[in-house]
């Protein structure tokens, strides 16, 4: 399960006291909660690319968010391999529930690339209640558009409830990726439609409010908690078919929180007590609220600050279904479930972004042990920080660290030409 734009401080067990999430909360005191668990991307469509190919964005080559006109055409290229398709080969049945956001076009749609099953929104954000996307309808069933009444949370966990229930007595892989709580956007409404964050009148209801509440940080509480609602579900459907001591459950937010200007009325989610947010390579745009949870394996209420990276989840689910890793392409991610017991140090000696911004050209990091390396644009200097000691990256310590700034900007660069290579 993966959330849209949720902040690394918009949790309840991340340290938010005022947003209700029990669900979530529970599920950490269930399994691991990852305190050092990055994206592979500061932004929605490389992100999921790296996470359902194992592969850096440089590498998988969709390194760049799909602008609007992008979505329902080419998109990761067909050349790359997803979850699904390996988990096929080991008699798994696969479906997709959610925020595709890779292309639509012939070829490149969920079920053309390994999952059996499709119902979500193939663009960026749609309307939560309309679905509209652009001035278009965004829902699609497998390859068909189709309009469907309802809450597009509850939508995609009722559709992998429903999955699960025909499918319990098989192997299964759900990927339910939740377009919540992404911001809302003017271009996804009606003419004169206000832009507000939207939930059900129940999610508002858990916190005594009304569901005319004007005030905004409390209709994104709402979303956030109607998401919650949705996960919680999903684990009760597992436990009521008797999966759930048998099912590895995955859960985080497919980037950091967007900041962005209050003006817009949208400015109000949290990545405390990161910096910044997304689309940069601050930790606020990378680094994420995560959870795993596989009894029996993992112990319940523990805690893991070992830097790991969604790619890690990717061999995790093939190592977990005993699906043999491919050795004719690269993986990124390492297998983590050493270090997700508290039995390894984390599997990568660094981890590193590339991320092409637009106006501010490319912003680049480097994550080794406790030190981080980056430089926000194409046009800034490159900054050095302790990430133990100064998580919210509010000291530059550069030049006084002269010889390990040379070290990981070569490191960067070794980095880039070895991708380019495979």
């Amino acid at each position: 399960m993966t959330a849209d734009n949720l902040g690394y401080g918009d949790v309840g067990c991340y340290g938010n006291e005022k947003v209700l999430t029990p669900h979530i909360d529970r599920l950490a005191s269930q399994g691991v909660r990852l305190t050092d668990f990055y994206t592979g991307a500061p932004s929605c469509t490389p992100s999921r690319a790296a996470l359902l190919t194992g592969r850096y964005p440089l590498r998988n080559g969709l390194n760049h968010q799909l602008r609007r006109e992008e979505n329902m055409g080419v998109g990761l290229r067909l050349s790359e391999k997803l979850i699904p398709a390996y988990l096929k080969s080991g008699g798994y049945a696969t479906a997709c529930f959610g925020k595709w956001n890779l292309g639509f076009g012939e070829g490149y749609r969920p079920t053309e690339r390994g999952f059996d099953e499709y119902f979500g929104n193939a663009s960026g954000n749609c309307d939560y209640y309309t679905h509209v996307y652009d001035g278009r309808n965004d829902l699609f069933r497998d390859t068909e558009s189709v309009e469907v009444e309802g809450y597009s949370t509850d939508l995609w966990a009722d559709a992998a409830i429903d999955f699960m229930k025909r499918h319990r007595k098989d192997p299964f892989f759900v990927y339910l990726p939740f377009n919540a709580p992404h911001f809302p956007n003017a271009k996804n409404k009606s003419p004169g439609a206000p832009v507000i964050w939207q939930a059900p009148d129940e999610a508002f209801a858990a916190y005594g409010w009304s569901p005319d509440e004007t005030e905004v940080l409390k209709r994104y509480y709402a979303v956030i908690t109607a998401l919650d609602t949705a996960t919680g579900r999903v684990l009760k459907a597992l436990k009521d078919f008797g999966l759930a001591e048998d099912t590895l459950v995955m859960w985080y937010s497919d980037n950091g929180a967007f900041m962005l200007d209050e003006r817009r009325g949208l400015g109000f989610a949290s990545n405390a007590p990161l910096r910044d947010g997304g689309v940069t390579v601050y930790e606020g745009g990378i680094r994420v609220p995560a959870i795993v949870r596989w009894p029996g394996r993992i112990p319940a209420g523990s805690e893991c600050a070992q830097p790991l990276i969604a790619m890690d989840l990717s061999v995790l689910c093939l190592e977990a279904a005993g699906v043999a890793l491919p050795q004719n392409r690269t993986l990124d991610g390492r297998n983590p479930i050493g270090t997700l017991a508290g039995n390894a140090p984390s599997p990568h000696d660094k981890l590193f972004w590339l991320w092409k911004q637009g106006k501010a050209g490319t912003g680049v990091a480097v994550r080794a042990g406790d030190y981080k390396l980056l430089r926000p644009g194409s046009d800034q200097p490159f900054a050095l920080f302790n990430l133990r000691e100064d998580i919210g990256e509010s000291r530059d310590i550069a030049d006084s660290n002269p010889e390990l700034v040379t070290s990981l900007k070569k490191d960067i660069e070794r980095w880039r030409e070895q991708v380019k290579e495979n």
